[in-house]
């Protein structure tokens, strides 16, 4: 065999394996399948562009949601293995569908805010009017109820509220029509409505307190079939979020925050202000808010009238094992 037919021989034992290795690795990857609203969540986004998916040995299938009854048909189902939206939305599913779920992360607080047309100054004004949510009996429209509970106004007595979708869809149906009075929005959203006119009559930190919003949450039983891959997942998702949070990522998460949102560098910027730089948005590690949580639980217990106004203790929807494991796991891999 001449010198030439050698190296071209060689190349292609060598590409062969390297092509036959990347299959493998790609057979042992642990697949999940992931539901979320609104949108992909940004730590996934980053930990598939950085790699941390795979190096966790994990493939992870996002589908995003449009609304919030559409993502909890999808994990009640089986169509998807963990879910990521505002932690509320699982304590639906176990008090209103008897949906055996669990929250096994945190992620953000809430940095919501109840905007209006721009003809609008008083919660007041919103009397006789509606107001859009995502879904009547969950997460943010409760946000909503307490909040204008506190300005004397009830839901279905003195106001109405109509299912319209996710936050980005909401702020453009409010947009576009005009009878659509007001809706809670947070960033980038609501910084784009704060820029186009719209009326912020408050935020939910002032006026309502800590609220742990989004979270990662699953079946119970997918979870015990599955502590491996959700433990993987949940390490991916923590080290993702400390990227995401490391300053000296900043301009490429504006980047990334301008190409996954489709909004422009200026809002993107204050987008990740107060999302990371103020300490109100994205927790460190993404750690689950006790507090906060409690908090949640309260707000449907007084708006909702759940558990007869008395909430039960946070254990019976949080099972923080497999988050520790997953944290253990990061540690171990320094």
């Amino acid at each position: 065999m001449n010198g030439r037919r050698w190296i071209c021989l060689s190349i292609f034992v060598v590409g062969l394996l390297c092509a036959s290795g990347a299959h493998a690795q790609a057979q042992s990857l642990q697949k999940t399948r992931l539901t979320s609203l609104p949108g992909r969540p940004l730590p996934v986004v980053s930990a598939e562009m950085n790699g941390t998916f795979a190096k966790f040995g994990i493939e992870v299938e996002v589908n995003p949601a449009p609304n919030s009854d559409a993502m909890r048909a999808a994990l009640a189902e089986g169509k998807a293995d963990i879910a990521h939206a505002a932690v509320d939305n699982s304590v639906a599913m176990v008090e209103l569908t008897g949906a055996d779920v669990v929250i096994v992360m945190g992620g953000e607080g809430s940095l919501n805010e109840l905007f209006v047309q721009p003809d609008i100054r008083s919660a007041a004004e919103l009397r006789g009017k509606t107001l859009i949510v995502d879904a009547v009996n969950t997460a943010y429209a409760l946000q909503m109820k307490k909040i204008l509970l506190l300005n004397g106004l009830q839901a279905g007595r003195d106001y109405d509220m109509k299912p319209y979708g996710a936050t980005p869809q909401r702020l453009v149906a409010m947009r576009e029509h005009k009878e659509f009075a007001g809706s809670m929005l947070g960033p980038p959203a609501s910084i784009v409505a704060k820029r186009e006119g719209f009326v912020s009559l408050g935020s939910t930190q002032k006026l309502i307190g800590p609220y742990q919003s989004y979270g990662a949450f699953v079946q119970r039983k997918w979870a015990s079939e599955h502590k491996d891959t959700l433990v993987r997942y949940l390490a991916a998702y923590i080290e993702a979020q400390r990227w995401l949070m490391s300053p000296t990522n900043k301009q490429k998460v504006i980047e990334l925050m301008m190409k996954e949102s489709r909004i422009p560098a200026d809002v993107a910027a204050e987008t990740y202000g107060v999302l990371i730089e103020s300490h109100d948005g994205y927790a460190e590690d993404a750690r689950f808010d006790l507090d906060g949580f409690k908090n949640v639980l309260k707000l449907r217990a007084e708006v909702e009238g759940q558990w007869d106004g008395h909430p039960p203790a946070p254990e019976k929807y949080y099972d923080s094992s497999y988050y520790s494991e997953a944290l253990a796991r990061l540690k171990g891999a320094k």
